[in-house]
C-alpha cells in the first residue's frame, strides 16, 4: 500500500506542476489575444485582465487531457530512469499492478473536474461571454423560454431591442406572432412593431404583415402607425448567436444541464448539443484514464532499452490522435450522424481497451 501511495503522490505533484506551467502560458497567450481583440485605451487594462482571468478556467479545462498525458509521461519516464519500476518488478509486483495508483488519481481528477471544476468553468465562461459582448457591442443578445412564448434581446450601438414571439422553429430563426420593442441608447422606448411572422436572414429580420407604432412624447402612436406587407428590420443577431443564446453547453453547469435539456425539448427546440455535451462530460474520467494507460504503454520500460524519445513522441501523438477522434465523434453526435451515447462513450472506452492491449503486448509480448 505504501508503494501505491508513493506513486500516487508523485503523479499528483507532476500533474500540479504541469498545471501551474500551463496556467502561466495560457495567461501570456490570453494577454496577447485580448490586447489584439479589445481597445485598451477604451476599456482599460484592468478590464482586459479581468477577462483573461475569467477565460482562463475554460482554456485550462479544455487541455486537461493534454496535461494528463504529459504528467503520465513525466511520471513513467522518471520511474524508468531511477530504476524504480525495475525494483517494483523485482519485488514481485507486476507493472500492470503499479498502474493502479496513477489510474486511480486520473479517475479522481476526472470526477473532481466534472463535479466541481465544470460548474466553475460554466460560471466564468458565461460571465466572460457577457462582458466580452458588452465591451465590444454595447450589450449582449439573450434568449429566454417561457410558457407563453420566447423572448429575445439584441444589443447594438443604436440601443436595445426586445423581441417576443408566440412560436418559433427549432432554432428560433423563424418566429410567429412576433413583437419588436426598440429602445434608444439612453433607455427610452422608440417604437413598437407587431408582425404575423419574422424570419432571420443575413443582418436583417424580414417581417410579414407588419404594423409599426412610433413611441414619442406628445405623438398619437395609432394615428402615426404604418402597415407593411413586408418590412425589413436590421439586426446584429445571427443564427449561431441565437443558438448560443439557448445556453452554450459549456456555460451551463453539469448539474443544471438535465433541467435545461428537458426545458428545451418541452418548448420544441433541439437539445442535441446539450445532451451530447452532458454525455461527453460524464465520459471524461474514462478518457483521462485512457491517457494514462497510453502513456504507460510506451514508456514503462527501462531507459537502457533506448529510443525513449521515440516512445515519448509515439505516446504523445497517440494521445492527440485519440483526442481528435473523440472530438470528431462529438461533431457526428451533435449533427445526428450517429447516436449520442455511441458518440460520447465509444471513443473513451475504445481508447482504454486499445491502451490495455498495448500494455499487455509490451509487458507480456
Amino acid at each position: 500500500m505504501t508503494l501505491y501511495f508513493y506513486f500516487a503522490r508523485k503523479f499528483v505533484w507532476m500533474f500540479a506542476a504541469l498545471t501551474g506551467v500551463f496556467i502561466i502560458l495560457l495567461l501570456l497567450f490570453d494577454l496577447v489575444e485580448h490586447l489584439r481583440k479589445f481597445d485598451v485605451a477604451q476599456i482599460g487594462f484592468f478590464k482586459i485582465f479581468q477577462l483573461m482571468l475569467l477565460n482562463m478556467p475554460k482554456e485550462l479545462y479544455q487541455i486537461v487531457p493534454l496535461i494528463m498525458i504529459l504528467s503520465s509521461l513525466a511520471l513513467f519516464l522518471g520511474l524508468a530512469r531511477s530504476s524504480e519500476l525495475v525494483v517494483t518488478r523485482a519485488s514481485g509486483r507486476s507493472a500492470l499492478t503499479s498502474l493502479l495508483s496513477p489510474v486511480a488519481v486520473a479517475l479522481l481528477i476526472g470526477m473532481l473536474g466534472v463535479s466541481t471544476l465544470n460548474p466553475i468553468v460554466a460560471a466564468t465562461t458565461k460571465r466572460y461571454d457577457d462582458l466580452s459582448n458588452l465591451y465590444r457591442n454595447g450589450g449582449n443578445s439573450t434568449l429566454s423560454i417561457g410558457r407563453d412564448g420566447i423572448w429575445l434581446r439584441q444589443g447594438g450601438e443604436d440601443g436595445q431591442t426586445v423581441i417576443y414571439a408566440v412560436g418559433a422553429n427549432h432554432d428560433a430563426t423563424k418566429l410567429s406572432g412576433v413583437t419588436f420593442l426598440s429602445y434608444a441608447p439612453n433607455g427610452g422606448p422608440l417604437r413598437r412593431i407587431e408582425a404575423a411572422s419574422a424570419e432571420l436572414s443575413r443582418n436583417r429580420w424580414t417581417l410579414q404583415d407588419a404594423k409599426i407604432w412610433p413611441i414619442e412624447i406628445g405623438v398619437n402612436s395609432e394615428s402615426q402607425s404604418e402597415r407593411h406587407v413586408t418590412y425589413e428590420l436590421g439586426t446584429t443577431l445571427t443564427a449561431d448567436q441565437i443558438r448560443d443564446s439557448f445556453g452554450k453547453p459549456r456555460t451551463v453547469s453539469i448539474w443544471e444541464l438535465p433541467k435545461l435539456i428537458n426545458q428545451l425539448e418541452t418548448a420544441g427546440f433541439s437539445a442535441r448539443r446539450h445532451t451530447m455535451w452532458l454525455h461527453m462530460e460524464l465520459a471524461q474520467p474514462i478518457f483521462l484514464i485512457a491517457m494514462v494507460l497510453v502513456s504507460a504503454a510506451f514508456t514503462m520500460r527501462h531507459t537502457r532499452m533506448g529510443r525513449t524519445g521515440v516512445a515519448s513522441l509515439a505516446a504523445t501523438m497517440s494521445g492527440f490522435g485519440l483526442y481528435y477522434v473523440r472530438n470528431f465523434a462529438q461533431i457526428l453526435g451533435e449533427n445526428g450522424q450517429i447516436p449520442i451515447e455511441l458518440a460520447a462513450w465509444t471513443p473513451p472506452i475504445a481508447s482504454v481497451l486499445l491502451a490495455m492491449g498495448l500494455l499487455l503486448h509490451m509487458e507480456d509480448g
